[in-house]
């Protein structure tokens, strides 16, 4: 898949999953998961303040007869409610709604009734850039703030299961950067380095990892030859790895608000995909976001990934 399109496509053509949403008195929560509704990728189960899901509904002119409620009044009551219906299998997905991160991250890994699965969570970002041939995958710019050598395996093997989703079998990773040598001084690249190696002895499978990385070098055949990089995977890259949350926060507003990329991302490592989008994206990337993880669950269930 190269094309966003080509997500919403195939998720309409393989029928809707149900999203659970806590704390779902959020407008723009509520338009994204309404046309999504339309477009026939999800349904939706709206988990929160009935009265103030009324209020907003009404204001939009959203048809609630479409969707079942569940009333909580507190976002902790809701984030509990939402993950114990992705748990129990009556919904597919989790998305965050009015509600604090930190509150419906802490239910979705509750011991007793939550979705813990791999080692870590982390967010995947999928962007539609004008001036690149395919989908670019970036990681991670929301979840882990300064992941060492074990998370950033973790990090990788999360994002693969992404870059499977859309259909690229075996991902090149490249792990950026601030230059691409390898410095004792810089320890981003000597963990990508030391990536790359765990790689060929096949510690991290089903991709082919090469670092360090600029972001030049990484997206741009021209920029590597410049520069005199002849790594395969130069200018080719399917996911990059940031070194940290900054590095990832700002490639991922860059790409939306100066690139005005299309854009979806999802948090992966959990038994089913979570939407937490942030206050600042459009209703194209919520709507964008919901479908890249009904992909995700539809794979899931396909046994794919």
């Amino acid at each position: 898949m190269k094309k966003i399109e080509e997500i919403i496509s195939y998720v309409q053509a393989k029928g809707p999953m149900t999203i659970a949403v806590a704390s779902a008195e959020d407008r723009d929560v509520l338009l994204a998961v309404d046309k999504a509704r339309e477009l026939g990728i999800a349904r939706g189960i709206l988990v929160g303040d009935k009265e103030k899901i009324e209020e907003v509904a009404q204001k939009l002119n959203i048809n609630l007869t479409d969707y079942e409620i569940i009333h909580k009044e507190n976002m902790q009551d809701a984030s509990a409610e939402a993950v114990k219906l992705v748990s129990s299998g009556k919904a597919h997905i989790l998305m965050k709604g009015l509600v604090d991160t930190s509150i419906i991250l802490k239910e979705a890994l509750n011991a007793d009734y939550g979705l813990r699965e791999g080692k870590l969570l982390s967010h995947v970002a999928v962007f539609e850039p004008e001036n690149y041939d395919k989908l670019l995958l970036m990681t991670d710019a929301a979840m882990n703030i300064a992941p060492d050598l074990e998370k950033k395996k973790e990090i990788i093997k999360n994002s693969i299961k992404v870059a499977k989703a859309i259909e690229v079998e075996t991902p090149n990773v490249c792990v950026i950067c601030a230059k691409e040598k390898v410095s004792p001084k810089m320890e981003a690249t000597v963990d990508a380095q030391e990536l790359e190696r765990l790689n060929k002895e096949g510690e991290i499978k089903d991709c082919v990892v090469g670092g360090p990385f600029g972001l030049d070098n990484a997206i741009s055949k021209e920029a590597a030859i410049h520069k005199g990089i002849d790594h395969p995977l130069a200018g080719v890259a399917d996911i990059l790895l940031m070194p940290n949350i900054e590095a990832g926060n700002v490639f991922y507003k860059t790409m939306v608000f100066l690139a005005k990329a299309k854009n979806a991302g999802v948090i992966v490592g959990a038994s089913a995909p979570i939407v937490l989008t942030s206050r600042a994206d459009n209703d194209e990337a919520k709507l964008n976001s919901i479908a890249l993880s009904v992909l995700m669950a539809i794979k899931k269930e396909e046994g794919s990934i």
